[in-house]
């Protein structure tokens, strides 16, 4: 189906300023809602569940499957994987193991997911975000092979990414087969940029790996740069089979491919909140600024009680960044940091998102902040278990410390462009698209 709805939208309004009156307005409304909809409705791009159905597997034909998945895993007709799978006719689903938020994406941030039945099929759930992060050898004992298929959203800090590694490990360890059905990453495939961990970093389940902070690599990309990098460390290698997108490209965003969005997590309700996941994500863990979660806009926020908007405003946007601008606000977060208080601050607006700085965003606010507000040390605020947040998933408390004694960001962003350049070299021999 072809379109045109810029061209269309121009006639409409021809249409109304002539006729005049609410009416045509309404009218128009009517015409143009469903257009429009068939319009989103055509996806460019097939995620790797409609590629997997499409075939004939032979060597798993018979065999019993486990699936690693959740609620953002679907169709581009909107069939959840779970069901599609289970009503393959050569496979059997024996068991869906889920990532942080649950099987169906109700659980918040950090809370632990038991063990269930899957009403709908009445598969047994087995949690991997609970007592253990990994499947384990008695859940694979009753397999023959694993799928994964989770929508992740392109951040280090997204806790999908050690699912995916660590499933990896399960897989090679007991030999079984590992398919990635291979889906977007709703931040590109060109940007590479952030911080990478130290060496000696600390593990965590939001710093599984040292890739930067925003990757661009989609979830079979990072399979193939796991294995073939030695990432699950002893020369363990997963039996991967990665089932790939069809008609992704690496400069699309999400909004590109015509795919429906289904959050993947509470906190990313729709396909433009990777962005900004990615702008202010990081601060939030300190839990002295609020960062939009608790409130209407998570991630699309940045405030506290003791700021004035107007004048956070207008020192970000003197930095000119690109792509993005920054709005006065004011807000009263209904849970989370600071609620029920009003707080004083920004929103975040993307002119053009695949060009701003994404990682850079959060730093340069810290550092704006501490320019204009030195009575308010946002470390120093922050309590230790907050503080130990942000080390964890910066990987190492280096950069929180270098911040603390006075360097700066475009100090910092040296040596995050030199990182992310050694890691765009790295990642070239495993990318599946142009």
């Amino acid at each position: 189906m072809s379109l045109n709805l810029r061209a269309y939208g121009q006639q409409v309004i021809v249409w109304i300023r002539y006729t005049g009156g609410v009416r045509a307005l309404a009218l128009c409304c009517l015409l143009i809602a469903p257009l429009a909809q068939a319009a989103r409705a055509v996806s460019v791009t097939s995620p790797g569940i409609d590629v997997f159905m499409e075939r004939r597997w032979p060597a798993l034909r018979g065999k019993r499957l486990g699936l690693i998945t959740h609620a953002a895993a679907i169709s581009s007709r909107l069939e959840p994987s779970i069901d599609a799978l289970a009503r393959h006719p050569d496979v059997s689903l024996r068991a869906l193991l889920a990532p942080e938020h649950g099987l169906r994406g109700a659980a918040w941030a950090g809370e632990s997911v038991g063990k269930s039945k899957d009403p709908k099929t009445g598969v047994p759930v087995h949690s991997l975000y609970g007592k253990t992060l990994k499947p384990s050898p008695e859940i694979l004992a009753e397999l023959d092979a694993l799928i994964y298929d989770v929508q992740d959203i392109g951040l280090r800090s997204y806790t999908y990414v050690a699912t995916l590694a660590l499933a990896m490990e399960a897989a090679a360890e007991s030999g079984k087969p590992l398919y990635v059905l291979d889906r977007p990453n709703p931040l590109g495939g060109l940007r590479v940029e952030g911080q990478v961990p130290p060496e000696d970093f600390e593990r965590s389940p939001v710093c599984w790996l040292r890739l930067p902070y925003v990757y661009g690599l989609t979830p079979g990309e990072l399979a193939r740069m796991i294995n073939g990098e030695n990432w699950l460390g002893q020369g363990r290698k997963a039996k991967l089979t990665v089932v790939p997108l069809k008609g992704w490209k690496r400069g699309m965003l999400f909004a590109h491919t015509g795919l429906p969005w289904v959050p993947p997590s509470p906190h990313v309700p729709r396909q433009e909140s990777p962005y900004f996941a990615a702008a202010t994500g990081i601060p939030g863990e300190l839990q002295v600024l609020n960062n939009g979660v608790g409130y209407t806009l998570p991630f699309e926020m940045l405030g506290a009680p003791w700021i004035d908007g107007e004048r956070l405003a207008q020192e970000l946007n003197s930095l000119s960044l690109e792509g993005v601008r920054f709005q006065p606000a004011s807000f009263k977060p209904f849970y989370a940091t600071h609620k029920g208080a009003l707080c004083g601050g920004v929103q975040l607006h993307f002119t053009r998102p695949e060009r701003a700085p994404w990682f850079e965003i959060q730093f340069q606010a810290l550092e704006a902040l501490r320019r204009l507000y030195p009575e308010h040390p946002i470390f120093s605020e922050a309590a230790e278990p907050h503080r130990h947040a942000f080390d964890r998933v910066m990987g190492t408390p280096r950069l929180r410390e270098e911040i603390e004694n006075g360097r700066t960001v475009a100090e910092l962003r040296a040596e995050w462009e030199r990182e992310a350049a050694a890691f765009r070299r790295a990642r070239r021999k495993y990318l599946l698209y142009e």
